[in-house]
């Protein structure tokens, strides 16, 4: 403001009663006519190890702080390596309707549907022959654990694993996993500690494919190039939201790619404590760990 009768900034003037009424009143019509607005944010959540715990519990005070969140303006949404199948659940524990929902490490997007109930439809899925890849693993992981989601999100798998949601899953021989493109590929070798697998990979040289070593050691195999960042930057655009308008948080290794994307554009990638030093060093911000609720604190910040 130029306006003579306002102080400069950082400066106190005592000034009569009929004055003070007046600066109010100029300052009320100058906020009128520019209003100071908060940026409106695209923030996308990882599940595991961000909004929940290993046991599946939720992370203290997430719902709450979600709410406030979308009470605030900010779209939220989820951004997970889980297929649809296993996701659906996150959602509606989490009481969220967001428009987009990216899974399967972003092979996956999914669009809500208006109607007499909420519903999602696929609207983006990348995919890949997997032959090659899992054909090779193999040899170096004979004893391991495979699945493959398809295209239609039906999923194929070797044997049967405790911490996999296997509802509507098939169980198939080896050979039959790639005899169609896939979305991705799920390696588990129960034997095996999550430092094996990083070897592994170096080892291998998965040069054709992106990949990720999950929080539980496993290793999840995407197309070339695709992650949850790919998936994101379309939904982005979809949405309207700006590049720097993004705020993205999560814990894994498949959490590097959105990360690197946030921070490229000016957003803000948050890691939670708990996660690997690697994506912590990727981060721009580190937060409590998902045991002392470390979603919720970001939150409820905004």
């Amino acid at each position: 403001m130029t306006d003579a009768g306002v102080p400069p900034a950082g400066e106190l003037e005592a000034v009569p009663e009929e004055d003070a009424a007046e600066i109010v009143e100029e300052l009320a019509d100058e906020t009128e006519r520019h209003p100071r607005r908060t940026s409106r944010l695209l923030i996308a959540l990882d599940i595991d190890g961000t909004v929940l715990l290993e046991d599946e519990t939720l992370s203290p005070g997430v719902v709450e702080a979600v709410e406030h969140a979308r009470r605030a303006g900010h779209e939220v949404m989820l951004a997970t390596g889980r297929s649809w199948s296993s996701t659906r659940g996150v959602v509606r524990v989490l009481e969220i309707e967001p428009d987009y929902v990216v899974c399967s490490n972003g092979t996956v997007i999914l669009k809500k549907v208006e109607g007499d109930e909420v519903l999602y439809e696929q609207v983006h899925t990348e995919t890949f022959d997997a032959t090659e890849v899992v054909t090779l693993l193999r040899e170096h992981l004979p004893d391991a654990k495979y699945m493959v989601e398809l295209e239609d999100g039906s999923r194929l798998y070797t044997e049967e694993l405790d911490d996999w949601n296997l509802l509507g899953a098939r169980r198939v021989a080896f050979d039959e996993l790639t005899r169609e493109p896939v979305c991705r590929v799920v390696v588990v070798s129960p034997d095996h500690a999550e430092g094996d697998f990083v070897d592994l990979v170096a080892q291998v040289g998965l040069n054709e494919v992106s990949y990720a070593i999950g929080w539980t050691a496993w290793l999840d195999i995407a197309p070339p190039g695709i992650d949850k960042s790919t998936a994101l930057e379309m939904v982005r655009g979809w949405l309207g939201f700006d590049p720097h308008e993004v705020l993205v948080i999560g814990d894994g290794r498949n959490d590097l790619g959105m990360f690197a994307w946030a921070l490229e554009h000016g957003g803000r990638a948050i890691a939670m404590a708990q996660g690997p030093q690697e994506v912590l060093d990727a981060a721009g911000e580190i937060t409590a760990s998902v045991h002392e609720g470390g979603v919720a604190a970001i939150l409820r910040a905004l």
